[in-house]
């Protein structure tokens, strides 16, 4: 079952009352969603890497932007319209089962793409070649690394800014490399590996579910 519709700002209020540490990078947090939302409201995508943990939480950031997450999202109506209107009941019925969603890639599952660009040039310079090669000037890159020093991280955001797509990075309480290079850089105040991808998990769904209440309405 959904959750009832909150507004974004007291999903934000809620995220700092349940991890009160999280106020330590409670300015970033707040830019990152503007960043995003704005990114959305230009027709642009989130293109997202990491490694281990971070490649999976990677999948699960981006599984929540392309379908409902805290709510049913309605359907865009322009599309919901154009499908009653090609295949009548048929069209109808699909419309009822799709949801709104917002584009999310993550470039950890090219596995071909990534694997072939590894071994026939170069493993750190694999998503840097995927960024350059999608990204467009109304993107957003997320990139997550613990330790804001992940080789293959930072070659991509070297190329996002050659670019011209904005950056954001999750990282631990240094930022690493990471920090001096992206546009905005959300620094857990944790350090250990484990600690720092524990408090991931509630920054992005935040993230994800604040940006949902900004731009859907309900189904319900």
């Amino acid at each position: 079952m959904k959750a009832k519709v909150q507004s974004s700002e007291q999903i934000r209020e809620e995220l700092f009352q349940r991890y009160p540490c999280l106020t330590f990078c409670g300015k970033e947090i707040d830019e990152a969603y503007r960043l995003i939302s704005e990114c959305y409201r230009k027709d642009g995508k989130l293109l997202l890497a990491g490694n281990g943990g971070s490649a999976a939480d990677s999948d699960h950031f981006t599984g929540e932007m392309t379908k409902s997450f805290r709510f049913s999202r309605a359907l865009d109506k322009g599309f919901e319209e154009n499908l009653v209107d090609l295949y009548g009941d048929e069209g109808k019925e699909l419309a009822e089962n799709l949801e709104g969603g917002l584009m999310a890639i993550p470039l950890t599952q090219f596995a071909a793409a990534n694997t072939a660009f590894m071994n026939d040039v170069s493993p750190e310079s694999a998503f840097a070649q995927l960024v350059q090669t999608f990204g467009r000037k109304e993107d957003v890159f997320v990139g997550i690394s613990t330790s804001g020093n992940s080789k293959n991280i930072v070659k991509a955001l070297m190329a996002a800014k050659a670019r011209g797509v904005r950056t954001i990075c999750l990282t631990g309480k240094t930022g690493g490399r990471c920090k001096d290079l992206c546009d905005i850089c959300i620094c857990v105040p944790e350090t250990e590996t484990f600690k720092v991808q524990e408090l991931h998990l509630p920054v992005y769904h935040a993230l994800c579910s604040m940006v949902e209440a900004d731009l859907f309405e309900s189904k319900v």
